[in-house]
Formats: structure tokens, sequence, C-alpha cells
């Protein structure tokens, strides 16, 4: 029973209280698996280019920029880098005065090699009087790691990823966020010079990434020769989620609601706001040094070639079915595009004929774009391209995660271990249709495709519910192609070590 003051807050949040009804039952019944057909793998759904091809899309990805179409990068930048740094939070906090697990040896044995070391050993003359040097000698390891998280120091348990100084070079480091800046420029510069961002950011830090921003503008306007339109958002309070007790109630503390940012997935609404034609989408922390950028450069390139020259034979059917009913030998045509090209598959199209098949094929054209790159599994199988059964019985390609397929079910679980490729969040989006018209992206969300965590408050249990993820079922009645790329395109830093790797090093 929701009071008047609970009203009182989801009106403050834009949050109905249909949605909090539907949310709870979410609670109560959870959220099926999806239907697997099987893995995308080359044979079937994930395109391998060969030089000549990827060089064809390089050039017509070239002339694309040349056009007056509005280009822009798309980074979620959200939340705070803390849990980059777990295992020196637990070192912090535990009995040990020493490291003795190995990823807490590995970052005192190199840190000189981390990119904010200079600016860690600043910090710590200031707090403690004494170098690093000093400090290690002493065996005075908690102070620099307190040094490095706590809000007296640097303070990077609690700055998100963007602001962290990830990489040297040599005479400047350089935070994730000027990365994507000098990538970005390298291909989505129009042909006015201009390179549009838009990052989706916290609100506690929307104030610090836009301080860096005056800070470092000017500097990369003028070594690239590019004028930088970015823009920053965060997550609408309208799409966090109740959270529910054991029993599927709401959960409150001190009497009052409680709700939880609703993932990822939340940003469908931010991407929805954006003005642009085409959408590269990237994380944050997937980003390297200049002297290793090429590879990204070429594919992403490469991806976006991809895009456009299949929107514009999709743009060119759709154009000629509004022109009238089309003979049946062309909707097969545009059919065997829709099935070969998109692996958008009808088992019973051939049941269908005349306008219920050009209806159906207008249908399934008229939608949002997204290539995706792909990397070959190098480990263990999970989360990835697959090729899954929609709700009309149609099959289609989509990006799952592990959450999303029935492990405990054998058969399930075997065709997850056939896949051959994982998802790097490498994306490129197509979001405007042949009228130049902006799609409304709410409208191909799968809403069954949620998904429920068991978290803690105060001490007691909670299920914390999340949207469909941002490239899962946000985007799931999209039209997709899987397209691989090397390995070497795909460089996160989910931990403080991440930062040694070889790809992160000048």
């Amino acid at each position: 029973m929701l009071t008047n003051k609970d009203l009182e807050l989801l009106h403050q949040k834009g949050i109905t209280e249909e949605k909090i009804g539907q949310q709870l039952k979410e609670f109560a019944t959870g959220f099926p698996f999806l239907e697997i057909i099987s893995p995308a793998t080359p044979d079937q759904g994930v395109l391998q280019l060969e030089h000549e091809q990827i060089s064809a899309y390089l050039e017509r990805w070239d002339r694309y920029l040349q056009s007056d179409a509005i280009i822009m990068k798309f980074v979620p930048a959200s939340g705070a880098a803390s849990r980059m740094f777990k295992d020196l939070f637990e070192f912090l906090s535990g009995e040990s005065e020493v490291p003795t697990r190995p990823a807490e040896i590995q970052f005192f044995d190199n840190i000189t090699n981390f990119a904010f070391y200079k600016l860690l050993d600043q910090a710590c003359r200031a707090t403690s009087g004494k170098t690093i040097t000093e400090l290690l000698q002493e065996g005075a390891y908690k102070t620099i790691v307190a040094t490095l998280l706590n809000a007296d120091g640097l303070n990077y348990g609690a700055l998100p990823k963007g602001l962290l100084q990830f990489h040297t070079y040599d005479t400047f480091t350089r935070t994730p966020f000027e990365e994507h800046l000098s990538e970005g420029a390298l291909y989505a510069m129009n042909k006015q010079s201009e390179v549009n961002i838009h990052f989706t950011v916290s609100s506690e830090h929307r104030p610090l990434f836009q301080q860096h921003l005056a800070e470092v503008r000017p500097v990369y306007e003028e070594s690239l020769g590019a004028k930088f339109n970015l823009g920053f958002s965060e997550q609408k309070p309208s799409t966090d989620t109740i959270a529910a007790d054991e029993h599927n109630e709401p959960f409150r503390e001190d009497g009052k609601l409680v709700f939880r940012p609703g993932g990822h997935g939340a940003l469908i609404e931010n991407l929805n706001d954006l003005d642009a034609d085409i959408i590269f989408i990237k994380n944050i922390d997937n980003i390297v040094p200049d002297a290793r950028k090429n590879p990204t450069v070429i594919y992403k390139k490469m991806l976006a070639g991809l895009l456009v020259s299949v929107q514009e034979k999709s743009f060119g059917y759709l154009r000629e079915m509004d022109e009238g009913l089309l003979p049946d030998e062309r909707l097969w045509e545009i059919a065997g595009f829709c099935e070969q090209e998109l692996n958008n598959i009808h088992p019973g199209i051939a049941e269908i004929e005349g306008e219920a098949l050009q209806e159906y094929l207008y249908a399934k054209l008229n939608r949002p774009i997204r290539v995706c790159g792909m990397v070959p599994n190098t480990g263990e199988p999970g989360g990835g391209p697959f090729l899954t059964v929609n709700a009309d019985g149609t099959i289609s390609p989509q990006i799952l995660e592990s959450s999303q397929i029935d492990l405990k079910n054998p058969v399930e679980k075997a065709k997850m271990m056939r896949s051959t490729h994982f998802n790097p969040v490498d994306l490129v989006c197509a979001v405007r249709n042949y009228k130049g018209e902006k799609y409304d992206l709410l409208r191909y969300v799968d809403h069954t495709t949620g998904f429920i965590s068991l978290k803690s408050k105060g001490g007691k249990e909670l299920k914390a519910l999340e949207l469909p993820g941002l490239w899962n079922g946000s985007m799931s009645d999209w039209n997709t192609l899987f397209v691989e790329v090397p390995l070497e395109t795909f460089n996160p830093v989910k931990t403080v070590n991440d930062l040694l790797r070889q790809e992160h090093q000048f």
C-alpha cells in the first residue's frame, strides 16, 4: 500500500504507480530465459570480412564523413571507479600490514609504472610528509593505498574512471576522458572538423567532468585541429527501479521507499534524446594510448562503413515499398536481404505473399540498425552474440548476458558453450528512418529481458531490478549485424592492475 509520502516521492522521480506495480509483479514472477536457436558464429551470424571488403567499407565511411549527417560518439561514463580498486580496499581494511595476495604484490611491485604515480607521490608528500619511496622503505603500504583511495588524498576510490590518470606519455599523462577526445577525432570528425561526443555521468561527478573539459578542450582542439561539441547527461530519476523485500513488497528504510539505479539499460533514454544520424557506442574504460589506437580506428570506421551501406540498401527497399505493392519477385529479393544479410529469419515466410509479405518486410526493415564488433573467445564462453526466438516466432541476432540463458538446462548450456565470440561493447548505430525522422528507441525495447539480483542495505537483504541492458534487451527489436573484430581492439580496465598490461603502457 502506497502512502501519500510514497506518492509524492514517485511524483518527484516521474515514476507512475502503474510502473511500480509492474516492477513488483516482475519481482514475483521473474523474467523468462530467452530461447536460443544457436550461438552466432562465422557459419551463421558473425561476418568475417576480407581485406578488400574492409578497404571498401573504410572508403564508404570516409565518403559519409563528407555528408551533412550528424555523427556522434556516446560514452557511458557513470559511476565511481570503486570496483576497480576492490583488491586495494580489501588490503586497506584487512589485518595484514604488508601485501600478501598476488594483486596487492603486483600493484606495489609496479607502482612506478602507473600514470598516476607522480600525482600519488605528491599527495603522499602533502599528507604524510614522505615520498612513496620512503613510505615503502618503512613498510607503510597502507598509507600509500589510503592516500590513493581516500578523500584526503587523490580520492580515486570515489572518482569516476573517466577522470583517473590512465596513460603516460613523454611529457604528460591522460585520462580516459582525454583519450576518447583523441580517438573520436580519428573516426568521427565531420567535414567542418567538428567532433560530437556525449558522456553519461553521475550527478555528483558532472561538475568534475565539466571542469576537466574546460581545462583540456583548448589543448585538444589546437593539437587535433578539431572543434569538440561535448554534452553530458545523467540517468533519469524516472528510470530508477523500486527495491523489494523477500515477500516482493516495497523495501523501506526508515519508512521510506528505497529505489536503485536501473542499470545501463536506463541509458536508452539518454541515447533516445540525442540528435544524431549515426552514433558510436564505446565504454569509458576501453581505451588505449595514441600509439595503439590504429587497429581500433580502422575497425570502427569499417563497422560504420558497413552500417551506412546496409542502411542505404534498406532505405532503397523502403522507398520502393512506399510507392506501392511490389511484385512477388522483388519482395522475395527483399526477403533474401532480410534473412541472409540481416539474419532476420521467419520460419513460415514461404507461406506469406503479396500485401501481407510486403507489410512484414516493411516492418522488419523500418527499424534502427546496429553493427556490433564481436571479439573471438579466448577463454570460457559466456555472454555474447546469439540467434534467438522473438515473441512473434521470428529469429534474430541478439546480444545476451549469461543471466539470460537457462544454464540449468544442459541443452541451453551446451549452446552457450559452443559460442565462438563475445561482446566487447563496440557498436555503431543508425537511428533515423529514410525520411530523416528519428526513431523512438523506446519502442524497440524488450521489457521481458530485465534482471533481478540480491543486494543488501542496512544489513537487510533486498531484491534489485535492472532494466533490459542497453545493448541487450533495450535494443532487442533493432536490426543487428555482428562482425568479427580483432582482440587488440578490446582493452578494458576492470582492475587497477589492468593498467599494467602492455596495451596501456606507452
